[in-house]
Parts: structure tokens; sequence; C-alpha cells
């Protein structure tokens, strides 16, 4: 892990452990209400000295739990590898291993967080059917995916997805859902737990309950819906006036995850992007970067 804490900061007080934390049954559960996500373009000198001045949360920052994958279908679970391996490339192709786990490990938390979609693909792309620039990760809609993914980082892209999604867990960043790098300063920055620095990103939880282990429960929907669908659903905002910001040109999946090469594909699903219940006004507080890598 490589992670520091810049000279001069304090360290974030933890909270009594005496604390309990009330959650509401997972079936009415609403979405967390973090800071809507402003962001304004700021010298890179004042950005850093932003970021440092937001100190590391000092209480305990648990490991999260090992995901399971629901999906039965060899296509659903060709899918999910697919869209975490996206992910970790477009996002995190020039940090180390570490630091694309860590990446990894944010997707996962965010799939079995009940403020956001039950599939990995769904929570990777969601907001890309949205009009503008509304991606939760801003690789999906700012013109990123028209680079195909190829050569040495893609495959170990999608080596650390298939670790990721047979249970392997990056401890550092715990249940972080958030993340940036140094060069930008976001507002919600400051209203979440900053849990943890790995090479050129800040992690952050969710502050409070709705950032405690116990919140993780979700469970993923069995299903993953598929790049055509992701395309499909671009291609309907923009006949509908609602234009995005690019087209997402779907790259075919390519199967790279365990299961024998010969398999037949599941029987079409309905593989619509499941929403998150994210108000709308807190739609971009998730949003993971300014720029594109």
């Amino acid at each position: 892990m490589a992670s520091c804490v810049p000279g001069g900061m304090q360290a974030r007080p933890a909270l009594p452990s005496a604390v309990t934390i009330a959650l509401p049954p997972a079936g009415a559960m609403p979405a967390p209400p973090p800071a809507p996500f402003a962001q304004a373009a700021v010298p890179l000198d004042q950005a850093l000295a932003a970021n440092a001045a937001i100190p590391l949360f000092t209480g305990p920052n648990p490991a999260a739990l090992p995901f399971r994958l629901r999906a039965a279908a060899y296509a659903d679970r060709l899918r999910a590898q697919n869209c975490l391996a996206d992910a970790i490339f477009y996002e995190a192709r020039s940090e180390s291993e570490e630091g694309q786990r860590a990446v990894a490990q944010v997707v996962l938390n965010r799939v079995r967080h009940p403020a956001y979609p039950r599939s990995v693909c769904g929570v990777v792309y969601e907001g890309v059917e949205r009009p503008g620039i509304r991606c939760q990760f801003s690789f999906a809609c700012d013109g990123s995916l028209l680079r195909a993914a190829s050569g040495p980082a893609w495959d170990r892209a999608h080596r650390l997805a298939a670790l990721a999604l047979a249970g392997s867990v990056y401890a550092a960043v715990g249940n972080a859902t958030h993340y940036h790098t140094f060069a930008v300063s976001p507002g919600w920055g400051a209203r979440m737990d900053k849990v943890a620095i790995v090479g050129a990103h800040i992690f952050y939880r969710l502050d409070g309950g709705w950032g405690a282990p116990a919140a993780f429960r979700q469970i993923h929907a069995g299903r993953e819906p598929g790049r055509s669908a992701i395309a499909r659903q671009a291609a309907a905002a923009r006949a509908a006036a609602l234009p995005v910001a690019i087209a997402y040109a779907p790259q075919p999946d390519v199967a790279w995850a365990a299961g024998p090469a010969a398999a037949p594909l599941a029987a079409p699903v309905d593989d619509r992007l499941p929403q998150s219940t994210i108000r709308e006004e807190y739609h971009n507080s998730g949003r993971i970067r300014a720029s594109a890598e």
C-alpha cells in the first residue's frame, strides 16, 4: 500500500467505541446523503493543499468481506469480469497492482451497498444513459472508451478482475466507495471518511452508518447487463433528445473468465441497467475522476 500522511496533517479523531449505529431494514434502506458533487477547476497546487488538509480517519477501517458473485450463467460471469476489467484498465492502468486492486475493491463495495446498482456492470456504467456527463466513473462518458483496451495492461486488468470476483479482498481501502486523484479536489471529500492513499488515488468511505460494514449487505442480482444493453440505453437517451457526452463503443465480451471456453451462453435475459437509489441531486457525488488518464 502506497499510503502516506502529508506533513502537517492532523489525524481525524475516531468515533467513540461505544457509539452504536442503528440501520433500517434492508428493504426500507434509503440512499445515503453524500454531499453533491462540486468540483471547480483549480490549480494543481491548490488541489494538493486542499487534499492534504483533509485528515486521514484514525478509527477502525475493517476490510470488506469477500465478494460473492451470484451469477450462475457463464455469460453473466463473463460480463461482470469484462466490466470490472474495464474499470481497472481505464481508471488505473498506470497504477501499481495494489492501486488497481484498490479500484476494483471500490467497484465491488458499491455493488454490495444498497445505494448503488446490484451488478458489476450496472455500477461501472451507471449514468451512461443519462443526458450530459453524469457517469459515476468518468471514463464511461469522456471518450476514453474510443481507445480500445489491449496489451499487457489489459491482460493484467482481467487477471485482477478475476481474482476480485473470486473473493480476493484488498483490505487497505476497507469499505471505500469513492476515490479521486491528487490532482483534483472534489467538494465531497471533506464530508466523507478519508481512509487510505494508494498510489495516485485517495479513497473515502461514506460517513457514519452508511459506511459501516453492516450497511454493505446488498446481494448481487445474479445477472449482469451486457455491453450491448449499455450502448442501447445511451442511444435511446440520444434519440430522446437527451444527449450524452459521447456514444459508448461496445467491445465484444472476451472469454477471459474461468470456465469452459466452448460453454454455450445463457438465453437472453432482461439486461437493462439497474438504477441506483441516489436522489437526482446527488447523482454525481460518486464521480471518480475529473478527466481521463
